[in-house]
């Protein structure tokens, strides 16, 4: 947000730009009409301070926000639409996580004599790695082509943002696939599975932290 000078700073300025005239032995005020000062030179006080301001603001520092920027390309803009999907989908998930890691098969039993058990699935495919066409597909790649969008003075908390989604999802990923093993692997039960997915919603949900926080810095809301 710009802020203008206060009156103080226009003032101490404009005194320093016209210093005042030297004291002068006083004189009787002239009986003869004032002749009129050309209205080209007239400078009112409002003007004065407008064009101090004008002056002042390459000063100021920049800031550049997607959202009021009218030059985004269109993969740009391509690419803030997948972001902002992404995390509205990781948002659905974690909101009706039991719901959407457990499938439950009419007539046929797992393994413990259930028809419904835990899957990781949906993990995956929530965060881009089950099918190209997901929003958060290769988003490591998305959120670097969005890098020029970025406020110089927040650079460095994109960096970290980007990095940390980019190491939760790759955990919550690992985490799933781990978990859709969970009854095969030696020692593995109902528990295992249960435990790998919950370590996996951990994950989500600092994935899902971690884009708020790209979005916040591109001037979008989530």
């Amino acid at each position: 947000m710009l802020s203008y000078p206060t009156r103080w700073q226009l003032t101490a300025l404009l005194a320093f730009i016209s210093p005042p005239t030297p004291a002068t032995a006083w004189t009787p005020p002239s009986t003869t009409t004032p002749t009129s000062v050309p209205q080209h030179q007239r400078l009112s006080r409002r003007s004065l301070l407008q064009t101090t301001a004008f002056a002042l603001l390459p000063l100021l520092p920049k800031c550049t926000h997607a959202a009021s920027s009218p030059a985004l390309t269109p993969t740009q803009q391509k690419d803030i639409d997948s972001i902002q999907r992404g995390y509205a989908r990781l948002q659905y998930l974690l909101d009706h996580w039991e719901s959407e890691t457990t499938v439950c098969k009419t007539g046929q039993e797992t393994t413990f004599g259930d028809r419904c058990q835990r899957t990781p699935l949906k993990v995956m495919e929530y965060l881009g790695y089950k099918s190209t066409n997901d929003p958060l597909f290769r988003a490591d790649v998305t959120l670097g082509r969005l890098k020029p969008l970025v406020p110089e003075e927040r650079e460095e908390e994109y960096y970290e943002a980007v990095e940390e989604f980019a190491k939760n999802a790759e955990e919550a990923n690992g985490m799933a696939f781990v978990s859709s093993w969970g009854e095969a692997n030696p020692g593995g039960g109902k528990d295992r599975v249960e435990l790998f997915i919950e370590r996996s919603r951990r994950n989500v949900m600092a994935s899902r932290d971690s884009l708020g926080v790209v979005l916040d810095i591109l001037g979008l809301r989530p």
